[in-house]
């Protein structure tokens, strides 16, 4: 049976808990047991690659040479971890690279030149093997590229009016109410959206279905409120944290759960790609937390929590402590974490919890994110799984922003392009501090999220220094949201098979030759994709146009070639790097320019959104006044002049540059305007490829204006490909792609990276390059032009092209199976590009940051020499100087310092406070329980003593403890919470409260690697002998006490286990009904028996093992502990009980009713 992987999404503003436990099945799985995996794409290439030409080599001096073969772990190759093997028994047994002797470059010294005899003796290019071009080809034959019939379309969408049924009875401003939906259906009828989607009638949830994430006694009790009235529903609906209960609420959700099931059996039935429904797993949140203050309050959503067991590392948790985060800082968790996770994960299927809360104008998230920033959102999650997408509504209560989040999405489910951001920015230092937080808690676990090795603190440093440069200014135009283009056709073609005129007359087989175009359009045609795009006529440049980027003077020599013999033709070309020129080249240069241009006027024009180029020759490498590396005329410099021509004002353009030599003419066209961001990925080699020198090395950024507006990755060597390009695109092209905020994106689009070709000796495949383009589509309201560039296997280039252009119109990415993670050399090469871009973009700096909070106590954590022994056991600590020191938080769980704990180990948040003797206790307030201890000179050999327990005003409980030689520390601060321990070793313990600098300082050999959790009662973890260290001698000699803090949950998910007061009330003075025991008992909230707490005797411990009941009251503090979340609890449920309990033991109510 098949094993359906899919990933859970969460954007709504709260963190939702769904599914402990092991994250690789999902609720979904029994269901889609039978549904057939998708298959992965056969990776192509393994055989040699036969002869190759490396460009720098003069068309009179070409010589082929064979290429050495790599062994499997060829440089650099990256540890691959047990859990997470990536190995694809498809994947060839060893790669190639390609060496060649060094070209001449422009302007160097000049050697002799061999006889054109030799030339066509010795170097002429031999075709590639035959054996090679096969195996090439049956590769290819394996992806789903010929396969036109399976391309999936249509938008699923299930509204129902049924789901507008409820609503809370006794309060009409309760903000989930009817009136979302009715937002949502008068926006989508406006945008034209309901008739362009394929409805689906809703169904019913089954109670089948409904148990594979619920229990049967949970679903039972939710039926039952269909008989209940308005009295009983309330008195329900209080039990659960802010939630109301209606008699059709239990139809409606059964409703609405059966809708999204729909949508799933839809999608995986490939009845159609996507859909929204209005009404184990990766999971994976992006909530306001603000430390745990804001609902649900639950340490477990903090990022410090990422899954159980097996399922460790497949939660990820991203938590915004702040407000008003927006749609740069939710675009950075998904590129640089969602994302690569997502693509090693390799989900068959995406559910999004699609909350519309965190817009700008809704109450409750406070956050200030753009429809335009959810459909971007949109179209980054639509690259995973095949397109296989399904958004669920959920939250969202800002009508207004509501419907318009909702239409944004379904727009770009639909295929519609992403409205521009309203301006560029880049995520704020505390979005960057989550999810550096983050980042670290899970790189153990997952592959492409491995850094480099470069040291962190370098980075900082650099970072450091771009904080106290002044940051760019930045005058955004006025750009439109949210508008979506009425087009003629979604993509426009070019392509003049007149282009094929240029052609080498001395090598039949150069690298360079006419067949490339011709065998890409043949394939474009093969799979249906050029009738699918709008083909432009093409025309050649004006000399206007071309003046643009190239001296008059060097137009004009071109323009004599047109005249010249073969002879002199042969010498003018010499006179170039790497060029041979015929009598038709000037012709063709002009045309391959000039339909460029054309296809940019008509994107530009909205008679297309995006357009493939399909042109030779190419034109990256040409210079101002000089040809180079078989380039004449710069085509894509030429069109972006152009378009800001066409436009009237200096247009942000974005060019991405990923053929794999780097483009030296259009680097130095634009080195100056900050107008014109040039990003290129190429083979640097240290700069001995082509072009050579030092012009592509990282450290090349711009000049004047345009400095920070070059960017180079500069890879070192062969075997490049999908992950590391991936890998560069999230970490560093997106990031400062969004930051600039193009109005207008051209790809010089070389195929020499691509697997199989002779010259980049790199591996991109087919796929790859579908994925890479997908992910530039979100940019510039979708207006993205590919010019073809480079490329010299010619099965390489047709189905690399046939795979972009498939991206271009509208088709989901393929499947991208990564037979491994990015190679260590490659991230070498994008860190180090990070770390010289850092000063000018704000996008690619480091947030390294001490989270306040700690470690998260779903997991045991062993850290040794920066923490103590028990990093659970408070949030942060301060000495009695006042300097906050916080528990170590500077790196993840790493894998083999993460153990198994149990779930919901020690969420109660704890503190350790220092009150001056002199200070007021009477201000604390809430419902707080404080311990204070009372230094005093302490011995050992003390016997045990008295422990007293008085009500502090608001409803905190302060305890006393005298460390005297006649006393002991009380057995359990709130009755039961602390273990019963001798004086001496509480002297001891509660010295490490100050977290002493030496202790830190401390070699690793005396460090305890013990792991506890601050005890708590009745039950709970057991007081780990570091916790307490030494306090109470180090303050024996000072006016200060110190105090601890149990903050307890607001709500649980056991207060439904509450049963009514007895008639006969509560009686505090009661025995334990085992032992009889007068001290440290407690009443069972289910049944109201009275047992002793854990250090008595255990009875109530043992009664809970027993019968399961989860809540208990102590009758010596009334404080309140769940056993199953393992932390106190105080919710309006509860005051009832507590009140009578506070009755029967002071004569008197609560002071306080909250």
């Amino acid at each position: 049976m098949a094993r359906l992987k899919g990933a859970a999404l969460s954007t709504d503003t709260q963190c939702r808990r769904i599914g402990a436990g092991s994250r690789e099945t999902g609720p979904m799985e029994k269901r889609a047991s039978s549904t057939r995996r998708p298959a992965g794409r056969q990776e192509f290439g393994g055989g040699s690659p036969g002869r190759s030409l490396k460009k720098g080599l003069r068309s009179s001096r070409i010589r082929g040479e064979v290429s050495p073969t790599m062994t499997s772990t060829g440089q650099d190759s990256t540890t691959t971890r047990q859990r997470r093997s990536r190995h694809n028994p498809h994947s060839p047994p060893h790669d190639s690279s390609v060496t060649s002797k060094r070209g001449v470059k422009k302007g160097a010294l000049r050697h002799s030149s061999p006889s054109l005899a030799e030339v066509k003796k010795k170097g002429r290019m031999k075709k590639l093997s035959q054996a090679a071009e096969q195996d090439l080809i049956v590769g290819l034959q394996g992806l789903d590229l010929n396969l036109e019939a399976k391309t999936l379309c249509g938008t699923g969408l299930v509204f129902d009016e049924q789901l507008n049924e409820f609503h809370c009875l006794w309060d009409d401003s309760f903000p989930e109410g009817p009136e979302r939906l009715h937002a949502i259906k008068e926006q989508l009828i406006q945008d034209g959206l309901l008739d362009r989607c394929v409805s689906f009638q809703a169904r019913f949830a089954e109670k089948e279905e409904l148990m594979l994430v619920h229990s049967l006694e949970y679903i039972d009790l939710m039926e039952t409120t269909q008989y209940m009235n308005e009295g009983e529903l309330r008195i329900l609906a209080d039990t659960y944290d802010s939630v109301y209960l209606h008699p059709n609420s239990y139809t409606c959700a059964c409703l609405a759960s059966g809708s999204v099931l729909r949508l799933v059996d839809a999608v995986l039935r490939n009845e159609i790609r996507n859909g929204m429904a209005i009404v184990s797993v990766l999971y994976f949140s992006i909530h306001r937390y603000e430390q745990g203050r804001f609902w649900p309050h639950l340490k477990a959503s903090n990022w410090s929590t990422i899954g159980f067991g097996q399922g460790q590392g497949y939660t990820i948790n991203v938590p915004w402590n702040q407000v008003g985060m927006r749609d740069a800082d939710y675009i950075a968790a998904f590129l640089r974490l969602l994302l690569p996770v997502a693509l090693e994960f390799q989900p068959q299927l995406v559910l999004v919890a699609a909350g519309f809360d965190a817009l700008q104008g809704d109450p409750k998230g406070e956050m200030a994110t753009t429809p335009a920033g959810f459909a971007q959102l949109t179209h980054l999650l639509m690259g995973l799984a095949g397109g296989k997408l399904i958004l669920s509504l959920e939250g969202g209560y800002n009508l207004r922003a509501l419907a318009e989040g909702v239409s944004a999405s379904l727009h770009t489910l639909l295929g519609d392009p992403c409205p521009i951001l309203e301006s560029p920015s880049a995520p704020c230092p505390s979005a960057q501090a989550s999810l550096f937080c983050a980042l670290e808690a899970l790189e153990p676990f997952w592959e492409v999220l491995v850094r480099s090795a470069e040291a962190l603190e370098e980075d900082i440093l650099e970072e450091e220094k771009a904080e106290k440069e002044e940051e760019r200014p930045w005058q955004p135009s006025v750009l439109p949201v949210l508008t979506w283009p009425m087009l003629q056709a979604r993509t426009g073609l070019v392509y003049d098979p007149a282009m094929m005129g240029h052609y080498n007359l001395w090598d039949n087989h150069h690298p360079e030759m006419p067949q490339r175009v011709f065998r890409i359009m043949r394939r474009l045609e093969e799979l249906g994709l050029a009738g699918r795009c709008l083909t432009l006529p093409t025309r050649p440049a004006t000399d206007a146009e071309l003046l643009t980027c190239h001296s008059a003077e060097y137009v004009g020599r071109l323009r004599a070639t047109e005249k010249m013999k073969t002879r002199e033709l042969h010498r003018e070309g010499s006179n170039f790097d790497s060029i041979y020129i015929c009598p038709s080249t000037f012709a063709c240069a002009q045309l391959a320019t000039g339909s460029v241009c054309r296809l940019v006027e008509a994107v530009l024009a909205r008679e297309v959104l995006n357009g493939t180029a399909v042109v030779r020759p190419p034109g990256h490498h040409a210079e101002r006044d000089a040809a180079c590396g078989f380039c004449f005329f710069n085509s894509v410099a030429v069109a972006a002049r152009h378009a800001q021509a066409i436009s009237g004002h200096a247009l942000r353009i974005l060019i991405v540059d990923w053929d794999v030599h780097h483009g030296n003419g259009t680097q130095h066209i634009f080195e100056e305007d900050p107008s014109v961001l040039y990003i290129s990925l190429h083979r640097y080699d240290h700069g001995t490829f082509f072009p050579m020198g030092d012009e592509g090395a990282s450290s090349q950024v711009g000049q004047a204006a345009g400095t920070g507006f070059t960017v180079n990755v500069a890879w070192n060597g062969p075997r490049v490909g999908d992950a590391d390009y991936l890998a560069a695109w999230h970490r560093l092209v997106l990031p400062i792609a969004y930051e600039f905020n193009p109005e207008l994106v051209l790809v010089s689009a070389g195929f020499d990276a691509a697997r199989g070709d002779p010259l980049g000796g790199c591996q991109v495949s087919p796929e790859g390059y579908a994925h890479l383009t997908h992910l530039l589509m979100g940019l510039a309201n979708g207006r993205v032009v590919l010019i073809l560039e480079g490329g010299y296997n010619l099965t390489s280039i047709s189905e690399s092209m046939a795979a972009c252009t498939r991206s271009l119109l509208g088709d989901p990415p393929p499947l991208l199976t990564l037979s491994r993670p990015p190679l260590s050399g490659a991230l070498a090469s994008i860190t180090e590009t990070i770390q010289v871009h850092r000063r000018y973009w704000r996008s690619l700096r480091v947030m390294k940051v001490e989270d306040k909070e700690g470690p998260s106590t779903s997991e045991l954590i062993t850290k040794k020499v920066t923490q103590p022994a028990n990093p659970g056991s408070a949030e942060r600590m301060t000495t009695p100087e006042g300097n906050i020191l916080d528990i170590d938080t500077e790196k993840g769980p790493s894998a083999s310092s993460v153990e198994e704990s149990t779930p919901g180990q020690a969420k109660s948040e704890t503190a350790v406070v220092e009150f001056n003797q002199d200070q007021s206790l009477e201000a604390t307030t809430g419902e707080t329980t404080l311990y204070q201890t009372i230094p005093e000179a302490a011995t050992e050999g003390t016997t045990p003593g008295q422990t007293t327990s008085e009500e502090a005003v608001g409803g905190a409980e302060v305890i006393q403890t005298s460390c005297t030689d006649n006393q002991t520390p009380p057995t359990s601060p709130v009755q039961g919470a602390t273990p019963q321990i001798s004086p001496s070793k509480l002297i001891e313990n509660l010295r490490t409260l100050e977290l002493n600098i030496e202790a830190e300082k401390a070699p690793e050999s005396q460090i305890p690697e013990e792991e506890g959790l601050l005890g708590e009662a009745a039950g709970g973890q057991d007081v780990d002998d570091s916790v307490l260290n030494e306090s109470c001698g180090d303050h024996a000699d000072t006016d200060q006490v110190v105090l601890y803090a149990v903050t307890p949950l607001p709500w649980c998910p056991h207060l439904v286990a509450v049963c009514p007061i007895p008639e006969s009330g509560l009686d505090v003075t009661q025995p334990c009904q085992d032992c009889g025991v007068l001290q440290e008992n407690w009443v069972c909230l289910s049944c109201y028996q009275v047992y002793c707490g854990r250090y008595i005797s255990a009875h109530m411990l043992h009664h809970h093992e027993d019968s399961g009941h989860p809540l208990v009251l102590s009758y010596v503090d009334l404080s309140t502990w769940c056993y199953n979340c393992e932390a106190y609890v105080h919710h309006q449920a509860l005051l009832d009980v507590k009140n009578v309990a506070h009755q029967n033991k002071f004569g008197e109510d609560m002071p306080h009713s909250h």
